[in-house]
């Protein structure tokens, strides 16, 4: 959520830094919010004034034994019209916050303009795609050769967008995960967590994904009983979530940052959005595995662990020798929440293109002040953190890399290096 006295102090810039995202900000619903505001305020400040000069007379007149009655009368007036005053600001900052809660963050000044992927500017290219001497096959076709990746029985199981897998390919999902986490945690210090998949609607409100993305989440009604209303509950679209939210109503010690955290955990989206977008195998299920990176940093050095939590995302790619790609994210193609984004696309044969298989954000402190995140800075003083997440990696993605990059021409599929002391040592995965 974006800071209220950066729109009072600067609403023609922020509009027109918006309108690259392309967000069009109702500054005029903004401005009468705000004038009603200060009205209200205003006069809410003069009757407290009068409140207390009158209860400063009331005294006075008690002491010389005089009549009060009068200004008992006017003080009991001025306190019911306070009382209503006080209802009406109430009122207004609720329509304030609900404002608020529907406009995304700025985009930072280092961020290219642009509408659409296409003005996303390459910032690197690591390794070289391979050539095959036929036609590379993509990883529907590999798993069904395989006899180890499943779709049918799936949709039989639950409906379209589902996958199940079988055998040493199942077991190769499990390792890139096991894998992804014992680099993270041994080398690039993070703290393994575990966390809740249903969440509740505050945390999700935290993060950004409510109110505008209710339609693309898993929700959970549960039934009202006598001691507790009913509630509803969200699969988590991806860890960022719950792991973010570990410092909601927080105020972190200064020494303690930065923390950083990775998290192994199913992923839920409905996809509401992308009907008719990647149909065709995993890319886009409404179920998926994801190893998730959070930094919650100090402000100075949010950019600094941008960079960092970047090239701990790449560092997987580098060891399982993947060929990728980074991207800079451009205004019009930046999520709801980020001030900058990286993505990083990897290399995908049966497909003859980049996809993404990581997204590298900082909120700045977007998240943090929607959370009421918080660290005590130098002077003692709360301040609002910054947040970080990253993919480090889309478990299903990076399956589907490994399974068109290391393809055999004769069938089956190489294991890579890195991931062979997590498969027992098999070196190669044979059609069951």
């Amino acid at each position: 959520m974006l800071d209220p006295q950066l729109l009072r102090s600067d609403i023609d810039n922020v509009a027109k830094r918006l309108a690259t995202r392309p967000f069009q900000l109702d500054t005029a619903a903004f401005q009468a919010i705000e004038q009603e505001r200060k009205t209200v305020q205003g006069r809410t400040q003069e009757l407290q004034a009068a409140r207390n000069q009158s209860a400063k007379r009331i005294g006075q007149a008690k002491a010389k034994g005089e009549n009060v009655a009068a200004l008992m009368a006017e003080a009991a007036q001025a306190n019911a019209e306070l009382g209503d005053l006080e209802k009406r600001l109430e009122s207004i900052q609720s329509r304030l916050q609900d404002f608020l809660l529907g406009v995304p963050n700025v985009p930072h000044e280092s961020v290219p303009a642009g509408a659409s992927p296409e003005d996303n500017p390459e910032m690197r290219r690591i390794g070289t795609p391979r050539r095959f001497e036929a036609p590379a096959k993509d990883h529907v076709d590999i798993g069904a050769e395989l006899g180890m990746l499943d779709f049918e029985t799936a949709v039989k199981i639950t409906g379209a967008r589902f996958a199940l897998m079988k055998g040493p390919l199942a077991r190769l999902h499990r390792a890139i995960a096991q894998f992804m986490l014992d680099v993270h945690t041994a080398e690039h210090g993070y703290t393994e967590v575990y966390v809740p998949y249903l969440v509740n609607a505050a945390s999700m409100r935290g993060t950004g994904q409510l109110p505008k993305f209710e339609d693309d989440l898993f929700a959970v009604p549960r039934a009202a009983s006598e001691t507790k209303a009913a509630e509803k509950l969200y699969l988590i679209p991806t860890a960022e979530v719950p792991v973010t939210n570990i410092v909601r109503d927080e105020i972190v010690a200064l020494e303690r940052l930065p923390l950083k955290f990775v998290c192994h955990s199913p992923c839920f989206r409905s996809e509401a959005g992308s009907h008719g977008k990647d149909t065709r195998g995993m890319i886009r299920q409404h179920q998926f595995d994801k190893v998730e990176l959070v930094q919650i940093s100090h402000p100075q050095k949010s950019y600094e662990a941008l960079e960092a939590l970047t090239g701990h995302a790449e560092a997987i790619l580098k060891r399982l020798e993947l060929p990728y790609r980074v991207v800079t994210l451009c205004t019009g193609d930046m999520g709801f929440s980020a001030a900058k984004t990286y993505d990083i696309e990897v290399w995908l044969p049966g497909q003859n293109t980049y996809r993404e298989i990581s997204s590298c954000s900082n909120f700045e402190a977007f998240q943090a002040r929607r959370l009421q995140a918080r660290f005590r800075n130098e002077k003692g003083k709360p301040e609002l953190v910054h947040t970080l997440n990253g993919s480090g990696l889309a478990v299903g993605r990076t399956l589907v890399a490994v399974m068109e990059n290391y393809q055999r021409a004769g069938g089956g599929l190489d294991v890579p290096a890195a991931l062979r002391p997590y498969m027992g040592g098999l070196e190669v995965i044979e059609p069951s």
